[in-house]
């Protein structure tokens, strides 16, 4: 794990690269990372995000630069720009259910090929998709999801890049730091190997691979 400056990390990341950014409307998101990635003006990206959240505010600064090419997610329901971006074919956007979106993650990150789920059987979701039956029930196979990076919010954060979240704002966070070739983090607090107690780390820090300097 290295610390780095919010500019060093998002210049590792180029042009076209895919994204998993943690965060639910705009909550336990990495807002330094994406305030970098919208100076350093990054373009053509693949968003893997639970949603579009609103304009200037989360991922939501990604589509206000139109910076966004193509994103998986669950919802862009309050982000009208995304919406425009979608209808006029400028951002290409598929939307899955939020459970098959957190378990298409999880097995990225655990080396599966997919996961066999019964939601969307029989519904547009379904067109597309292999369809497998187990034990005489239809399921569908939804294939793993990975990023080139994956860009974390923690509360906490030590020396080692062991980390913990704060409630709601864990969300996606630690499956998508599990599922990127790259792990680049921001914590609210960073400090000293020891304080965050072992069994309240949920990201231990092996996962880790940057860590932004804080002040």
């Amino acid at each position: 794990m290295k610390s780095v400056s919010v500019e060093e990390a998002v210049a590792l990341i180029p042009n076209g690269a895919s994204i998993m950014v943690g965060g639910f409307m705009g909550v336990g998101t990495p807002e330094r990372l994406l305030d970098e990635l919208v100076r350093q003006k990054k373009s053509g990206l693949s968003l893997i995000c639970n949603d579009a959240a609103v304009p200037a505010k989360g991922v939501g600064k990604l589509f206000d630069g139109a910076q966004v090419s193509h994103m998986i997610g669950t919802h862009i329901g309050l982000n009208p720009k995304a919406q425009q971006q979608m209808l006029a074919k400028q951002t290409d956007i598929d939307l899955i259910p939020q459970g098959t979106f957190a378990e298409r993650i999880r097995a990225g990150g655990c080396g599966l090929g997919g996961v066999l789920t019964p939601t969307g059987v029989g519904t547009t979701v379904e067109e597309g998709k292999q369809r497998i039956d187990v034990n005489g029930k239809p399921f569908l196979l939804e294939t793993a999801l990975r990023a080139d990076f994956a860009l974390i919010h923690a509360f906490l954060a030590d020396y080692l890049g062991n980390l913990a979240y704060a409630l709601t704002a864990r969300n996606f966070n630690p499956v998508m730091a599990m599922a990127a070739d790259t792990v680049i983090v921001t914590a609210d607090n960073i400090v000293p190997v020891g304080v965050i107690a072992p069994d309240h780390v949920v990201t231990p820090g092996p996962l880790v691979d940057y860590l932004v300097a804080n002040g």
